[in-house]
């Protein structure tokens, strides 16, 4: 065995990237503060064609340094806007037919093992701040909340983590191998 080399992974271009068709996924980050956290989203992002990062509130845009550190590019491929309310972002999706779905544990939250998306619709998953979570505002505004089952002391995962386990769980289940 050995490593692939980089030439022989046959990655997407940044414009055959925007060209290409995406995953059913938008990600929406509600007042995530740590500039190297929203950069692993991106890459995230970017790993399973997403089709766009919605940044809101303290939520950092690019470009920035600290981002473009641990994003290592994605923010040219992944598409992004920013909205001052990630409330006021996700009543928009809402009205574009997502359905909202918010990783936190809240009363009535579904293990993410059980929660299967529909082909055909849209998801919006929206990540919270790393201390606070997402905004009960904006988990008021959810159509499911869905949470990743952990077995430890901790009742937590970091949020860069959490969009890396759920994107992947997710995708797994409505992506096929090209």
């Amino acid at each position: 065995m050995r490593k692939l080399t980089n030439d022989e992974l046959n990655r997407k271009s940044v414009r055959e990237f925007k060209a290409s068709g995406k995953s059913p996924f938008l990600i929406v980050l509600d007042n995530v503060r740590s500039l190297n956290n929203i950069g692993s989203i991106f890459r995230s992002a970017d790993a399973f064609i997403v089709e766009a990062v919605w940044l809101c509130g303290i939520t950092a845009t690019p470009p920035h340094r600290e981002i473009h550190k641990s994003a290592l590019g994605a923010t040219e491929s992944v598409d992004w806007k920013y909205y001052e309310s990630a409330s006021t972002a996700v009543m928009e999706l809402k009205q574009e037919g997502y359905v909202i779905v918010s990783v936190e544990q809240t009363e009535g939250s579904i293990p993410l093992n059980r929660f299967m998306p529909e082909p055909g619709k849209r998801y919006a998953l929206v990540f919270g701040h790393e201390i606070k979570g997402v905004s009960e505002e904006v988990v008021s505004l959810s159509d499911v909340c869905v949470e990743i089952p952990q077995y430890g002391t901790k009742h937590s995962f970091n949020v860069a983590v959490s969009a890396g386990i759920v994107l992947w769980e997710l995708a797994g289940r409505t992506m096929t191998n090209e």
